[in-house]
Protein backbone atom coordinates (compact mmCIF):
# COMPACT_ATOMS: atom_id res chain seq x y z
CA UNK A 1 0.00 0.00 0.00
CA UNK A 2 2.86 2.35 0.71
CA UNK A 3 4.06 2.23 -2.89
CA UNK A 4 0.57 3.07 -4.14
CA UNK A 5 0.55 6.41 -2.34
CA UNK A 6 2.04 9.31 -4.37
CA UNK A 7 4.92 10.87 -2.44
CA UNK A 8 5.86 14.55 -2.72
CA UNK A 9 9.52 15.30 -2.24
CA UNK A 10 8.96 19.05 -2.38
CA UNK A 11 6.22 21.21 -0.83
CA UNK A 12 3.44 22.27 -3.22
CA UNK A 13 4.42 25.29 -5.34
CA UNK A 14 8.14 24.88 -4.69
CA UNK A 15 10.54 24.18 -7.54
CA UNK A 16 13.80 22.28 -7.22
CA UNK A 17 16.95 24.37 -7.09
CA UNK A 18 18.52 25.26 -10.40
CA UNK A 19 22.05 23.98 -11.15
CA UNK A 20 23.41 27.49 -10.50
CA UNK A 21 21.69 27.72 -7.13
CA UNK A 22 22.94 24.28 -6.15
CA UNK A 23 26.48 25.26 -7.13
CA UNK A 24 26.33 28.52 -5.17
CA UNK A 25 24.81 26.83 -2.13
CA UNK A 26 27.37 24.04 -2.22
CA UNK A 27 30.32 26.42 -2.51
CA UNK A 28 29.05 28.56 0.38
CA UNK A 29 28.47 25.53 2.61
CA UNK A 30 31.96 24.23 1.85
CA UNK A 31 33.41 27.59 2.87
CA UNK A 32 31.40 27.63 6.10
CA UNK A 33 32.49 24.08 6.89
CA UNK A 34 36.17 24.90 6.29
CA UNK A 35 36.09 28.02 8.47
CA UNK A 36 34.25 26.15 11.21
CA UNK A 37 36.78 23.31 11.10
CA UNK A 38 39.68 25.78 11.32
CA UNK A 39 38.08 27.62 14.25
CA UNK A 40 37.44 24.39 16.14
CA UNK A 41 40.96 23.16 15.52
CA UNK A 42 42.50 26.49 16.58
CA UNK A 43 40.94 26.66 20.00
CA UNK A 44 38.36 28.62 21.90
CA UNK A 45 39.16 32.07 20.50
CA UNK A 46 37.42 33.23 17.31
CA UNK A 47 40.18 34.35 14.95
CA UNK A 48 38.90 33.44 11.49
CA UNK A 49 35.18 34.24 11.52
CA UNK A 50 35.86 37.24 9.29
CA UNK A 51 36.28 34.79 6.41
CA UNK A 52 32.62 33.83 6.73
CA UNK A 53 31.62 37.15 5.18
CA UNK A 54 32.63 35.70 1.79
CA UNK A 55 29.95 32.97 1.96
CA UNK A 56 26.91 35.06 0.90
CA UNK A 57 28.91 36.74 -1.88
CA UNK A 58 30.06 33.33 -3.11
CA UNK A 59 26.43 32.20 -3.22
CA UNK A 60 25.37 35.45 -4.97
CA UNK A 61 27.63 34.66 -7.92
CA UNK A 62 25.48 31.65 -8.84
CA UNK A 63 22.37 31.27 -6.69
CA UNK A 64 19.06 33.08 -6.37
CA UNK A 65 18.53 35.78 -3.80
CA UNK A 66 16.49 33.43 -1.61
CA UNK A 67 19.40 31.00 -1.41
CA UNK A 68 21.74 33.92 -0.67
CA UNK A 69 19.56 35.01 2.24
CA UNK A 70 19.50 31.48 3.61
CA UNK A 71 23.29 31.24 3.35
CA UNK A 72 23.61 34.67 5.02
CA UNK A 73 21.40 33.69 7.92
CA UNK A 74 23.40 30.49 8.40
CA UNK A 75 26.70 32.39 8.13
CA UNK A 76 25.54 34.97 10.67
CA UNK A 77 24.47 32.22 13.06
CA UNK A 78 27.80 30.39 12.70
CA UNK A 79 29.75 33.61 13.19
CA UNK A 80 27.63 34.56 16.20
CA UNK A 81 28.15 31.15 17.81
CA UNK A 82 31.93 31.41 17.50
CA UNK A 83 31.87 35.04 18.69
CA UNK A 84 29.92 34.13 21.84
CA UNK A 85 32.23 31.21 22.54
CA UNK A 86 35.30 33.48 22.50
CA UNK A 87 36.47 35.24 25.65
CA UNK A 88 38.59 37.95 24.05
CA UNK A 89 37.88 40.67 21.50
CA UNK A 90 34.13 40.43 22.02
CA UNK A 91 33.51 43.88 20.54
CA UNK A 92 35.55 43.12 17.44
CA UNK A 93 33.84 39.78 17.02
CA UNK A 94 30.41 41.38 17.40
CA UNK A 95 31.37 43.92 14.74
CA UNK A 96 32.33 41.08 12.39
CA UNK A 97 28.98 39.36 12.95
CA UNK A 98 27.15 42.61 12.15
CA UNK A 99 29.32 42.88 9.05
CA UNK A 100 28.26 39.39 7.99
CA UNK A 101 24.62 40.49 8.25
CA UNK A 102 25.28 43.61 6.15
CA UNK A 103 27.21 41.53 3.63
CA UNK A 104 24.22 39.21 3.36
CA UNK A 105 21.93 42.12 2.49
CA UNK A 106 24.37 43.43 -0.13
CA UNK A 107 24.88 39.97 -1.62
CA UNK A 108 21.12 39.43 -1.85
CA UNK A 109 20.79 42.73 -3.73
CA UNK A 110 23.58 41.67 -6.08
CA UNK A 111 21.80 38.36 -6.70
CA UNK A 112 18.55 40.20 -7.52
CA UNK A 113 20.33 42.41 -10.08
CA UNK A 114 22.13 39.42 -11.59
CA UNK A 115 18.89 37.47 -11.91
CA UNK A 116 17.12 40.37 -13.62
CA UNK A 117 19.96 40.79 -16.08
CA UNK A 118 19.97 37.06 -16.80
CA UNK A 119 16.21 37.13 -17.43
CA UNK A 120 16.60 40.11 -19.76
CA UNK A 121 19.39 38.39 -21.71
CA UNK A 122 17.29 35.22 -21.98
CA UNK A 123 14.34 37.24 -23.27
CA UNK A 124 16.51 39.03 -25.84
CA UNK A 125 17.92 35.68 -26.92
CA UNK A 126 14.41 34.29 -27.33
CA UNK A 127 13.31 37.31 -29.36
CA UNK A 128 16.43 37.02 -31.51
CA UNK A 129 15.64 33.38 -32.22
CA UNK A 130 12.05 34.27 -33.12
CA UNK A 131 13.31 36.99 -35.48
CA UNK A 132 15.76 34.56 -37.07
CA UNK A 133 13.08 31.91 -37.56
CA UNK A 134 10.74 34.50 -39.09
CA UNK A 135 13.41 35.38 -41.66
CA UNK A 136 14.64 31.84 -42.39
CA UNK A 137 11.75 29.51 -43.09
CA UNK A 138 12.35 25.76 -42.91
CA UNK A 139 13.40 24.18 -46.21
CA UNK A 140 12.30 20.93 -47.78
CA UNK A 141 12.26 18.08 -47.55
CA UNK A 142 11.08 18.36 -51.16
CA UNK A 143 11.02 21.44 -53.40
CA UNK A 144 9.83 20.59 -56.88
CA UNK A 145 11.87 17.62 -58.08
CA UNK A 146 14.71 18.32 -55.65
CA UNK A 147 15.33 16.99 -52.17
CA UNK A 148 16.45 20.05 -50.18
CA UNK A 149 17.63 20.67 -46.61
CA UNK A 150 18.88 23.81 -44.92
CA UNK A 151 20.83 24.36 -41.72
CA UNK A 152 21.93 27.43 -39.78
CA UNK A 153 24.90 27.12 -37.42
CA UNK A 154 25.36 30.08 -35.08
CA UNK A 155 28.79 31.14 -33.86
CA UNK A 156 27.18 32.56 -30.71
CA UNK A 157 25.78 30.18 -28.14
CA UNK A 158 23.62 32.92 -26.58
CA UNK A 159 21.58 33.72 -29.67
CA UNK A 160 21.01 32.27 -33.14
CA UNK A 161 21.02 35.57 -34.96
CA UNK A 162 23.00 36.86 -37.88
CA UNK A 163 22.89 37.93 -41.51
CA UNK A 164 23.18 34.59 -43.31
CA UNK A 165 20.16 33.77 -45.47
CA UNK A 166 18.77 31.06 -47.74
CA UNK A 167 15.58 30.15 -49.56
CA UNK A 168 14.32 27.56 -52.06
CA UNK A 169 11.19 28.08 -54.18
CA UNK A 170 9.35 26.02 -56.77
CA UNK A 171 8.59 28.63 -59.46
CA UNK A 172 7.24 28.53 -63.02
CA UNK A 173 10.87 28.75 -64.16
CA UNK A 174 12.04 25.76 -62.12
CA UNK A 175 13.35 25.37 -58.60
CA UNK A 176 15.22 28.49 -57.58
CA UNK A 177 17.48 28.82 -54.58
CA UNK A 178 19.45 31.65 -53.02
CA UNK A 179 22.10 31.70 -50.34
CA UNK A 180 23.63 34.91 -49.07
CA UNK A 181 25.63 36.58 -46.36
CA UNK A 182 25.00 40.12 -45.10
CA UNK A 183 28.00 42.11 -43.97
CA UNK A 184 27.75 42.56 -40.20
CA UNK A 185 25.76 40.93 -37.42
CA UNK A 186 22.88 41.58 -35.08
CA UNK A 187 19.46 43.04 -35.76
CA UNK A 188 20.69 45.30 -38.58
CA UNK A 189 21.98 42.26 -40.44
CA UNK A 190 18.71 40.40 -39.84
CA UNK A 191 16.77 43.42 -41.13
CA UNK A 192 18.80 43.52 -44.36
CA UNK A 193 18.53 39.74 -44.76
CA UNK A 194 14.74 40.03 -44.44
CA UNK A 195 14.73 42.73 -47.14
CA UNK A 196 16.74 40.56 -49.52
CA UNK A 197 14.60 37.48 -48.87
CA UNK A 198 11.36 39.44 -49.16
CA UNK A 199 12.42 40.84 -52.52
CA UNK A 200 13.65 37.45 -53.71
CA UNK A 201 10.44 35.67 -52.74
CA UNK A 202 8.58 38.08 -54.98
CA UNK A 203 10.82 38.48 -58.03
CA UNK A 204 11.76 34.76 -58.23
CA UNK A 205 8.23 34.15 -59.52
CA UNK A 206 8.22 37.14 -61.85
CA UNK A 207 11.58 37.20 -63.65
CA UNK A 208 12.49 34.63 -66.29
CA UNK A 209 16.23 35.42 -66.14
CA UNK A 210 18.40 35.09 -63.03
CA UNK A 211 20.30 38.19 -64.12
CA UNK A 212 17.10 40.22 -63.84
CA UNK A 213 16.60 38.87 -60.32
CA UNK A 214 20.14 39.96 -59.43
CA UNK A 215 19.40 43.48 -60.72
CA UNK A 216 16.21 43.67 -58.64
CA UNK A 217 17.96 42.45 -55.49
CA UNK A 218 20.85 44.85 -56.05
CA UNK A 219 18.45 47.80 -56.14
CA UNK A 220 16.70 46.57 -53.00
CA UNK A 221 20.04 46.34 -51.16
CA UNK A 222 21.26 49.71 -52.45
CA UNK A 223 18.12 51.42 -51.17
CA UNK A 224 18.47 49.89 -47.72
CA UNK A 225 22.15 50.11 -46.75
CA UNK A 226 25.07 52.50 -46.51
CA UNK A 227 28.03 52.81 -48.83
CA UNK A 228 30.05 50.13 -47.02
CA UNK A 229 27.30 47.54 -46.61
CA UNK A 230 26.71 44.72 -49.04
CA UNK A 231 25.36 41.20 -49.44
CA UNK A 232 27.20 38.33 -51.10
CA UNK A 233 24.85 35.89 -52.79
CA UNK A 234 24.66 32.90 -55.10
CA UNK A 235 21.46 32.17 -57.04
CA UNK A 236 20.74 28.71 -58.43
CA UNK A 237 18.06 27.54 -60.84
CA UNK A 238 17.29 23.90 -61.71
CA UNK A 239 15.02 23.40 -64.69
CA UNK A 240 14.62 20.08 -66.47
CA UNK A 241 17.99 18.84 -65.24
CA UNK A 242 19.83 22.02 -66.27
CA UNK A 243 21.55 23.89 -63.46
CA UNK A 244 22.17 27.63 -63.83
CA UNK A 245 24.23 29.54 -61.26
CA UNK A 246 24.95 33.25 -60.93
CA UNK A 247 27.40 34.38 -58.27
CA UNK A 248 27.72 37.80 -56.63
CA UNK A 249 30.95 37.64 -54.64
CA UNK A 250 29.89 34.47 -52.82
CA UNK A 251 31.78 31.19 -52.22
CA UNK A 252 31.30 28.85 -55.16
CA UNK A 253 28.83 25.97 -54.62
CA UNK A 254 30.21 22.44 -54.57
CA UNK A 255 28.85 19.81 -56.94
CA UNK A 256 29.09 16.26 -55.57
CA UNK A 257 29.06 13.69 -58.36
CA UNK A 258 30.08 10.03 -58.20
CA UNK A 259 32.59 10.55 -55.38
CA UNK A 260 34.05 13.76 -56.78
CA UNK A 261 33.68 17.29 -55.44
CA UNK A 262 33.61 19.98 -58.14
CA UNK A 263 33.67 23.70 -57.20
CA UNK A 264 31.33 25.55 -59.57
CA UNK A 265 33.33 28.75 -59.94
CA UNK A 266 31.67 31.56 -61.94
CA UNK A 267 32.91 32.29 -65.49
CA UNK A 268 33.86 35.79 -64.31
CA UNK A 269 33.96 37.39 -60.85
CA UNK A 270 31.20 39.81 -59.87
CA UNK A 271 30.89 42.12 -56.84
CA UNK A 272 28.28 41.59 -54.09
CA UNK A 273 24.74 42.94 -54.14
CA UNK A 274 24.80 46.65 -53.47
CA UNK A 275 27.75 47.25 -55.83
CA UNK A 276 25.82 46.85 -59.13
CA UNK A 277 27.10 43.35 -60.03
CA UNK A 278 27.15 42.27 -63.67
CA UNK A 279 26.99 38.48 -63.56
CA UNK A 280 27.68 35.77 -66.11
CA UNK A 281 25.72 32.53 -65.60
CA UNK A 282 27.38 29.15 -65.31
CA UNK A 283 25.34 26.29 -66.77
CA UNK A 284 25.77 22.62 -65.87
CA UNK A 285 23.85 19.51 -66.86
CA UNK A 286 22.82 17.51 -63.81
CA UNK A 287 22.88 13.74 -63.49
CA UNK A 288 20.57 11.70 -61.25
CA UNK A 289 22.13 11.43 -57.80
CA UNK A 290 24.06 14.72 -58.05
CA UNK A 291 24.15 16.81 -54.91
CA UNK A 292 24.89 20.52 -54.63
CA UNK A 293 26.16 22.22 -51.46
CA UNK A 294 25.56 25.94 -51.00
CA UNK A 295 27.28 27.57 -48.03
CA UNK A 296 28.36 30.91 -46.59
CA UNK A 297 31.94 31.93 -45.95
CA UNK A 298 31.78 30.91 -42.29
CA UNK A 299 32.41 27.35 -43.48
CA UNK A 300 35.49 28.36 -45.44
CA UNK A 301 36.84 30.37 -42.50
CA UNK A 302 36.35 27.66 -39.86
CA UNK A 303 39.76 26.65 -38.55
CA UNK A 304 41.69 25.31 -35.60
CA UNK A 305 45.26 26.32 -34.83
CA UNK A 306 45.47 28.08 -38.19
CA UNK A 307 44.35 25.03 -40.20
CA UNK A 308 41.11 25.47 -42.17
CA UNK A 309 38.39 22.87 -42.23
CA UNK A 310 39.00 20.68 -45.35
CA UNK A 311 35.54 21.12 -46.84
CA UNK A 312 36.34 19.93 -50.37
CA UNK A 313 38.35 16.92 -49.16
CA UNK A 314 35.67 15.69 -46.77
CA UNK A 315 32.49 16.86 -48.52
CA UNK A 316 31.69 13.61 -50.32
CA UNK A 317 32.34 11.41 -47.27
CA UNK A 318 30.15 13.64 -45.10
CA UNK A 319 27.42 14.66 -47.53
CA UNK A 320 27.15 11.74 -49.93
CA UNK A 321 25.17 9.38 -47.69
CA UNK A 322 21.62 9.11 -46.42
CA UNK A 323 19.18 11.95 -46.96
CA UNK A 324 20.28 15.52 -47.56
CA UNK A 325 19.30 16.27 -43.96
CA UNK A 326 21.55 13.45 -42.75
CA UNK A 327 24.40 14.86 -44.82
CA UNK A 328 24.12 18.34 -43.30
CA UNK A 329 23.93 16.86 -39.80
CA UNK A 330 27.17 14.94 -40.46
CA UNK A 331 28.86 18.06 -41.81
CA UNK A 332 27.85 20.12 -38.78
CA UNK A 333 29.09 17.44 -36.37
CA UNK A 334 32.46 17.18 -38.13
CA UNK A 335 32.80 20.95 -38.33
CA UNK A 336 32.03 21.58 -34.65
CA UNK A 337 34.44 18.81 -33.66
CA UNK A 338 37.15 20.32 -35.90
CA UNK A 339 36.93 23.80 -34.33
CA UNK A 340 36.40 22.40 -30.81
CA UNK A 341 33.03 24.14 -30.63
CA UNK A 342 34.40 27.65 -31.33
CA UNK A 343 33.25 29.23 -34.59
CA UNK A 344 34.26 32.72 -35.71
CA UNK A 345 31.24 33.31 -37.94
CA UNK A 346 27.72 32.03 -38.51
CA UNK A 347 27.25 29.42 -41.23
CA UNK A 348 24.28 28.79 -43.51
CA UNK A 349 24.15 25.50 -45.40
CA UNK A 350 21.82 24.25 -48.13
CA UNK A 351 22.15 20.79 -49.66
CA UNK A 352 20.04 19.64 -52.58
CA UNK A 353 19.87 16.35 -54.49
CA UNK A 354 18.73 15.88 -58.08
CA UNK A 355 16.87 12.60 -58.53
CA UNK A 356 16.13 12.97 -62.24
CA UNK A 357 13.79 14.78 -64.55
CA UNK A 358 10.14 14.87 -63.63
CA UNK A 359 8.25 12.28 -65.72
CA UNK A 360 5.97 13.75 -68.36
CA UNK A 361 2.39 12.59 -67.94
CA UNK A 362 -0.22 12.78 -70.67
CA UNK A 363 -3.12 15.09 -70.01
CA UNK A 364 -6.27 13.27 -69.02
CA UNK A 365 -9.00 13.24 -71.70
CA UNK A 366 -12.58 13.60 -70.45
CA UNK A 367 -14.66 10.49 -71.13
CA UNK A 368 -17.30 12.50 -72.92
CA UNK A 369 -14.83 14.00 -75.38
CA UNK A 370 -14.92 12.62 -78.92
CA UNK A 371 -12.16 10.12 -79.44
CA UNK A 372 -11.66 9.37 -75.76
CA UNK A 373 -10.63 5.78 -75.07
CA UNK A 374 -13.38 3.57 -73.77
CA UNK A 375 -13.05 1.77 -70.44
Amino acid sequence: MLFGVPMRLLPPGRRPLSPGSRAGLGAALVLLALVSAIELADGSEARYIGLIVAAPFLAAAFASWRVVLGVGVLATAVGGAFALAGRENRLANATIVVGIGLATAIAAAVAVIRERQAERIAELSRLASVAQQAVLRPLGPQVGTLAVAGRYISATAAADIGGDLYEALDTPYGVRMIIGDVRGKGLDAVRLASIVLGSYRHVAYERADLRAIVADLDRAVARSVGDEDFVTAALVEERGGTLTIVNCGHPAPLLLRRGEVIPLEPPAPAPPLGFMPVVRPRVERLEPGDRLLLFTDGLGEARREGEFFPTADRAWRLLGHGTVGDGLASLETALVEWVHGRLDDDIALVLMEYAGARPVTAAAVPSWEVGAPEN
